[in-house]
């Protein structure tokens, strides 16, 4: 994982924390703005999600900012 695509998730998963709680469930979606302006990035991020670490859609914020971390 790009040191960029870490530091974006690590930003958005404290800042979702942030707001709505410890229990925040988001998916990798998350990441990036509704609009596709970065497709390698969300393609890194989606490998990263689904075929590396076979998450499910919805994962708690807390759980991929520890995974992250480690």
């Amino acid at each position: 994982m790009t040191a960029i695509l870490k530091q974006k998730i690590l930003d958005v998963c404290n800042q979702k924390i942030a707001q709505k709680g410890i229990n925040v469930g988001l998916s990798f979606y998350a990441f990036f703005k509704n609009k596709n302006d970065n497709p390698e990035l969300l393609m890194e991020a989606a490998t990263w999600w689904i075929k590396t670490h076979q998450l499910n859609h919805f994962e708690k914020a807390v759980k991929i900012k520890n995974m992250l971390e480690k």
